[in-house]
């Protein structure tokens, strides 16, 4: 069986980086996709956005509050997850998030205003000489 996703997309706010008590960051990104179409009846050019929650563990979520802020265009392969809690009134609550696999910063140093382009040499790992950033993947 295959649980796979791929989304290319901008942050809608910077990451929200924590870390477990042994250490190891998880960061939560809000990233939107969008589609532009024709509406028939009016032949205007319109948009639909949908927000995808996103969970990044490791390294990857270090470099993603590293390096990603609000605005970023960034690509994420991964899975789709369902979990499920109650709330405080004791009513179940689910959420659908990609657990990603691998990110790819798309933009480069400086382009646009959702990477920090104040990158230093030793920072620099993973990056390519066209600007983008490579990261691999990192099981978890």
């Amino acid at each position: 069986m295959l649980n796979r996703a791929e989304l290319i997309g901008r942050l809608g706010r910077d990451p929200e980086v924590r870390y477990t008590t042994e250490g190891k960051a998880i960061a939560n990104l809000a990233m939107a996709t969008s589609e532009f179409f024709r509406d028939r009846d009016s032949g205007q050019r319109k948009e639909q956005t949908e927000w995808h929650r996103v969970v990044l563990f490791g390294k990857q979520a270090e470099i993603a509050g590293k390096y990603l802020k609000k605005g970023a265009l960034a690509y994420v392969d991964g899975r789709l997850r369902t979990r499920k809690w109650k709330n405080r009134q004791g009513q179940e609550q689910f959420t659908t998030e990609l657990v990603g696999n691998s990110l790819t910063l798309l933009e480069k140093k400086g382009q646009g205003s959702g990477v920090d382009s104040s990158l230093s040499e030793a920072d620099s790992i993973g990056n390519r000489e066209d600007g983008f950033f490579d990261f691999p993947d990192m099981p978890f």
